[in-house]
């Protein structure tokens, strides 16, 4: 992949946890978030990756992770590639505060996302603290914008390959925060 000294600013579309689309400004990356079931006894979501996919010419995407919450919005399982399921509060253990958790990804390092005083999320290297990603809510009284949320998950350039356990952690950590668990 092309070096440009930029992170990837991976525009929200919709803001909400439920569903949406994270397109980099750059036409570099364009992940999504889709609900594919709900019912009375848990809620499924699957995270893909829209720029590269498996036999181009089919349209196949393989998930890069599957989230399944039980029912009245408890933490359930996610399973993050080929992987095994995890319980989510085994996945995302408290770390400190109860807006902290560190999670280890799939490169075996502990990363951790903390709820921010201004509403945005930041996900750091919990070993050295390098920041690694940052969730930013669309600032209050700033106008609607068409076709976008005005939140962005900005995501530093050297961890592509971590991005869709980026997305998939902190769509459980808005989880928790939303349904205060």
């Amino acid at each position: 992949m092309t070096t440009f000294g930029l992170p990837y600013f991976l525009e929200d579309t919709t803001g909400r946890i439920t569903g949406s689309e994270f397109v980099d400004l750059h036409n570099r990356m364009h992940l999504s978030i889709k609900q594919t079931l709900r019912d009375a006894h848990h809620s499924a979501y699957v995270i893909y990756d829209h720029s590269r996919s498996s036999g181009a010419s089919r349209g196949l995407f393989l998930p890069l992770a599957t989230l399944d919450f039980g029912a009245h919005n408890a933490l359930g399982t996610i399973k993050v590639g080929d992987g095994e399921h995890i319980q989510m509060g085994q996945y995302l253990a408290k770390s400190g505060s109860s807006k902290s958790r560190k999670f280890r990804a799939s490169d075996g390092q502990d990363y951790r996302w903390t709820l921010q005083a201004d509403g945005d999320w930041q996900c750091t290297n919990a070993r050295s603290g390098y920041h690694i990603a940052t969730y930013s809510m669309k600032p209050a009284g700033e106008p609607q914008y068409s076709g976008s949320s005005g939140c962005m998950l900005t995501v530093e350039e050297a961890y592509p390959h971590l991005v869709g356990e980026l997305l998939a952690s902190l769509t459980i950590m808005r989880h928790i925060e939303q349904h205060n668990l």
